[in-house]
């Protein structure tokens, strides 16, 4: 494939391009261009694909950001590994997005060539290597941890630099997230206070960012959170200057309708207003799931039918990791070019295409009654953690990926 010489090194090329390659791909490659589609039924009727398909919907992603934008109070920061396509990451910053929470070097590197863009890495585990890389050559000043061997290595990464925006990471409890991210990271209450402290000497700003968990299903849960970082303050008696609420908002999933977005920014709104500890505090999130989710969907083919259970060309190797043991169960759609499809339906598993057993999804999918080998499938709600936790797994890959203006199988945008 030939490079594309007209644009310098490092910035984002053909983001409204459509692509062949792996959402992996580096900014600074080009890309082969595959025409739009109106409709992902327009693009299987034409291509009828033998593999994956990976479909984009650039303006439902743009969409979905700027409403975002508009209700929260304070920089909103999209979390690249949700979705680190660089297509996605230009329709993100074409609607607004300035801001990018990043948690690798490779990430780093990617959400650089993105112009006018602000960088954070809030992995609290880190290389001496990517720091010092990141801060040196890409200008990151934003680094979190949650420890004091973290602060520590990152001072000396870094030659004590005096410009550092350091964030303590909490252990805050996740009771009301699908996914408990209190496990791994994070200081716990209790013993944040000499953390809190010895970053305050160290940093230039001062920040404290938490999680609440992946798909988080209760407002208040931020609103308890938040509550937690003041009442931290008042014990400490330590000043701070930025206040990270971090992810999990979420997004919409058959049998998993959260609250509508302006519960959770009215909840959040409330509870700042009401502490005056964090009256002066710069206020940042780091949004992922809810910005891309709908954005994205897979198109799989059905290779074999045993009675309930279908078998797929794409599985839990592929972009369907979170419907495995995690058990998402997303919105379906059957899709035969030719022929009707039964108005009856029936519940079905998946088996993905990889010879491993724990290839399996349990669902259930409801879908046609009468769906059989050859008939394709759309898989939605895969904008989010989708394409980005593909393998090559016994060789099964594609990384074929088009654009589509059709609306997504669920949106956010009807709950209320």
């Amino acid at each position: 494939m030939k490079n594309n010489d007209s644009e310098p090194p490092g910035r984002l090329q053909s983001v409204n391009a459509l692509s062949l390659r792996t959402p992996s791909t580096l900014p600074t490659e080009d890309y082969t261009p595959v025409r739009p589609y109106r409709s992902v039924d327009d693009m299987v009727h034409d291509l009828k694909p033998e593999m994956p398909v990976q479909c984009l919907r650039p303006a439902t992603i743009a969409a979905t950001a700027k409403r975002f934008l508009k209700a929260f109070p304070g920089d909103v920061l999209y979390a690249v590994k949700t979705n680190p396509d660089p297509r996605v990451l230009g329709y993100l910053a074409r609607a607004g997005v300035k801001h990018y929470d990043v948690a690798s070097l490779a990430e780093v590197k990617l959400a650089a060539a993105i112009p006018d863009a602000k960088l954070y890495f809030m992995h609290p585990v880190k290389s001496r290597e990517a720091i010092a890389a990141s801060y040196d050559e890409y200008g990151v000043r934003d680094f979190s941890l949650d420890s004091h061997e973290e602060l520590e290595k990152i001072l000396d990464a870094t030659s004590n630099a005096s410009d550092l925006n350091l964030y303590v990471r909490l252990s805050i409890p996740s009771e009301g997230a699908v996914y408990s991210l209190a496990g791994k990271f994070g200081v716990a209450l209790e013993q944040a206070a000499s953390l809190l402290a010895a970053t305050r000497k160290a940093a230039s700003r001062l920040g404290v960012c938490f999680h609440v968990g992946s798909q988080c299903m209760n407002p208040e849960a931020f609103s308890a959170a938040i509550q937690m970082v003041a009442d931290l303050l008042v014990q400490t008696d330590v000043r701070l200057d930025i206040l990270d609420i971090g992810g999990g908002f979420p997004s919409i999933y058959p049998g998993m309708t959260p609250p509508p977005l302006t519960r959770y920014m009215k909840a959040i709104k409330k509870t700042l207003q009401s502490l005056p500890q964090l009256a002066e505090c710069q206020v940042l999130c780091e949004p992922g799931r809810a910005l891309v989710a709908e954005g994205g969907s897979v198109v799989v083919r059905v290779e074999l039918r045993k009675g309930n259970m279908l078998y797929l060309n794409d599985g839990v190797y592929g972009s369907l990791f979170d419907a495995g043991s995690p058990g998402f169960v997303f919105p379906v759609k059957a899709i035969r070019p030719r022929g009707q499809l039964s108005a009856e339906t029936a519940e079905f598993g998946f088996f993905g295409p990889t010879c491993d057993s724990i290839d399996a999804m349990k669902g259930p999918f409801v879908l046609p009654a009468d769906i059989r080998e050859g008939d394709w499938i759309e898989i939605g709600q895969l904008g989010a953690y989708g394409a980005t936790m593909r393998t090559r797994f016994n060789g099964f890959y594609s990384d074929l990926t088009v654009e589509v203006a059709d609306k997504p199988l669920l949106s956010m945008t009807g709950v209320h």
